[in-house]
């Protein structure tokens, strides 16, 4: 049984069919409530002009001066200079600081030609290094870079963002940003760029080391305040009542969501007044400890107001949503956390939308605020021994449930043929899967999307000793990072997995974790771990008895070793060969030998490698993989120049880039054109030749915003003739 890396170019994974038991428990579950709401936008293509900047969507209340200072601070640049607009907006939560930067922007699009890019730091909040690997992957898709494209370390992300915003007039906003670390690697880099960035903290260390403007965001006050509440309730009500609505907006200290909540609180309670909320107000100072608003009001007093004036089934729902693991929701996750169906829990998130409690995405779905979550993880905890069905354990063990199936059917729909520990037969049974149905979700795409949601899902249930949904959700995403390389969640994802193995006592499973993880370590240059990952993986896998799973370990263990000592490689890659042979796992017999011919041809045995990789080319015809037949076919092209035939290796390499491009392969497609003009111009072939099949990989490249574009443009200059 073998295993190849995934490197986000379709490398084969094989799936070991288990007869009889498997090892370890198996999570058994009911109903899966619900589907996915799930929008994606396809990657190719041509580049289109940014637009991210949410919308304004309500008239816009005070802060005239803050919006003049920022179009003098964004868009005055002095005649003859290269500085950035930057500034860093600031302010208590809930005060306004992203309304005040999306309303600023919606007036100044003119003066960003080349589109505007918006980040959410509080979707990325993990630690500063994957924050801002992942914004900048963002910033990089924004401006119509292909994931095929993405470096892996946070410098090159860097350096390519700054690469393809130097020609471009953007505008990038940061929201909730709350380290200096998490912006500084984003400044574009385009003359009459701007930088925006929102943050609950000052961040004086941008403001003193590298020149952003300091715009602080005060509350509003009592005029504007009042403004706001007229704009939703009506000028009438407020005149009628102008004593108790100066009182609302002295008990919310000017906090615009405050005001919102309190507004919608009256405009749904029929016989409610400005007098009596206000008298109410006065009441409820202190329900959410820790997060008053500068010691005098807290806004928990206005949440309760509105919370409890939600029907009985709604407020059941709040409740239930305080304890999900992520700040983002779909109705069908809505659905399994309470125990509703879709069409229910469709209709009571209307209810707390309308209540001002959750926010709708641009994508549709649905979002708490922090401060929002936080009273209904306190409502629900008070009324956790009445409703047991709605306690932490039993909400976070049925939304695992429903995103271990969801992650398990887009797993198997990118490669059915990959091994897996987990067996979910029972679960998949009683679960209907969206990726099959037609007009589905990419898969891929789907778990992208997910995947704070997941991560957040995977920490909460290892917290509750939930091991047997930890290490089999963590087994079924890591589908993700093969083809998509976010390295610190994709480490973090296989920790926590081999840990809940581990705990759980399921040897199989814990050796299948170690072994994947050692590659996103690896990746991160920690190899002294992965190599104890390694053996701690064969020393499980041993125990097992697992040959198929014994030879994906193998298999790993030869990829460590390619690094470091060829010979080690070429012996671990044997054992795989022989493991799969034993398991009866042909296809991994012919992937194995792939990488062992690979490891031969490193290791300067090059007739060794002819004859290796030609056995595994036609043992992967064979089994009908045509895109692993044509790596293969491009090895051997490789073998022939490193043994001194030219004429051998671009015969059998032009060979090579047909089958690619026939199997949509165009990334190796790119790097075997590349090596074929190596060769050519090194042979003294036609430069004409030699510009055909360099254009052809500066046109895959390009198409990707590959770094490695530029460098064949430069290249292609210097042979003469446009590109």
């Amino acid at each position: 049984m073998s295993e190849s890396s995934g490197d986000g170019q379709g490398d084969p994974y094989i799936r070991n069919e288990l007869s009889g038991n498997v090892d370890g428990p198996v999570v058994q579950a009911g109903e899966i409530h619900g589907g996915i709401t799930f929008n994606t936008v396809v990657a190719d293509g041509p580049y289109l002009r940014p637009d991210q900047v949410p919308p304004p969507t309500v008239e816009y209340v005070n802060h005239t001066q803050e919006l003049s200072s920022l179009d003098s601070d964004l868009c005055v640049v002095p005649r003859g200079s290269s500085v950035i607009g930057f500034v860093v907006i600031s302010g208590l939560p809930g005060v306004g600081k992203t309304t005040l930067a999306c309303r600023w922007a919606a007036t100044a699009r003119d003066r960003f030609p080349d589109g505007q890019i918006f980040i959410d730091y509080a979707a990325l909040r993990r630690r500063v290094g994957g924050d801002v690997s992942a914004a900048l992957v963002m910033c990089l898709r924004a401006l119509g870079v292909h994931d095929t494209f993405m470096s892996e370390s946070l410098e090159e992300l860097t350096a390519h963002y700054r690469s393809r915003t130097a020609d471009r007039r953007i505008l990038v906003v940061l929201d909730d940003v709350n380290q200096p670390g998490q912006v500084l690697p984003l400044v574009p880099k385009g003359l009459g760029s701007a930088l925006l960035v929102t943050s609950n903290g000052k961040l004086g260390e941008l403001v003193a080391l590298e020149g952003a403007h300091p715009l602080p965001l005060e509350p509003l006050d009592m005029a504007n305040g009042l403004r706001l509440l007229a704009q939703r309730c009506g000028e009438e009500a407020v005149e009628a009542e102008r004593g108790a609505a100066e009182r609302l907006v002295g008990f919310c200290a000017g906090l615009p969501k405050a005001l919102q909540l309190v507004a919608a609180r009256l405009r749904t309670g029929k016989r409610l007044t400005m007098s009596r909320l206000a008298e109410e107000l006065a009441d409820e100072t202190r329900r959410l400890r820790g997060l008053s608003l500068r010691g005098e009001h807290s806004v928990s007093a206005v949440l309760d107001l509105t919370y409890r004036a939600l029907p009985p089934d709604a407020a059941r729902l709040y409740r239930a949503l305080g304890w999900l693991p992520g700040r983002t929701f779909d109705a069908g996750m809505v659905a399994v956390a309470a125990c509703l169906d879709v069409a229910e829990a469709e209709a009571l998130l209307d209810v707390l939308e309308e209540s001002s409690l959750v926010d709708v995405t641009e994508d549709d779905r649905f979002r708490f605020h922090d401060l929002v979550r936080l009273h209904a993880r306190e409502r629900a905890a008070e009324a956790s021994e009445v409703e047991p069905e709605g306690g932490r354990q039993a909400v976070v063990e049925r939304v695992a449930t429903h995103y271990l199936a969801l992650t398990a059917f887009a797993d198997r729909a990118v490669r059915a043929d990959r091994l897996r520990i987990g067996n979910l037969t029972g679960l998949l049974r009683d679960a209907s899967d969206p990726f099959a149905a037609e007009g589905g979700p990419d898969p891929l795409a789907w778990l992208e999307a997910e995947r704070a949601g997941i991560l957040a899902v995977l920490r909460e249930a290892s917290g509750l000793g939930l091991h047997k949904h930890v290490w089999q959700l963590a087994e079924g995403f890591t589908v993700l990072f093969l083809h998509r390389r976010y390295l610190g969640d994709w480490k973090e994802s296989l920790e926590l997995g081999a840990a809940a193995a581990a705990e759980a006592m399921v040897p199989a499973a814990e050796a299948r974790l170690r072994s994947l993880l050692s590659r996103p370590l690896m990746d991160l240059g920690e190899y002294d771990r992965a190599r104890a990952e390694l053996e701690k993986a064969v020393a499980c896998a041993e125990v097992s008895a697992h040959a198929a799973l014994k030879a994906s370990v193998q298999e790993f263990f030869g990829r460590y070793w390619d690094r470091v000592d060829a010979v080690r490689a070429m012996e671990a890659y044997r054992r795989s060969v022989e493991l799969n042979i034993e398991a009866g796992e042909w296809r991994g017999v012919a992937i194995a030998t792939y990488f062992l011919g690979c490891a031969q041809d490193a290791a300067g045995r090059h007739d060794q490698a002819l004859d290796t990789l030609r056995q595994a080319h036609q043992d992967l015809l064979a089994r009908d993989d045509k895109r692993m037949a044509a790596r293969a076919l491009a090895a051997i092209g490789a073998v022939h120049d490193h043994k001194g035939d030219p004429d051998a290796a671009m015969r059998v390499l032009g060979e090579a880039a047909n089958a690619l491009r026939a199997e949509k392969a165009s990334h190796y497609e790119a790097q075997v054109l590349v090596l074929l003009a190596d060769i050519t111009e090194r042979s003294g072939g036609a430069q004409e030749t030699v510009r055909e099949q360099l254009v052809r990989a500066h046109e895959i490249y390009e198409a990707g915003g590959g770094p490695e574009a530029e460098k064949l443009r430069e290249r292609l200059d210097r042979l003469g003739g446009a590109v």
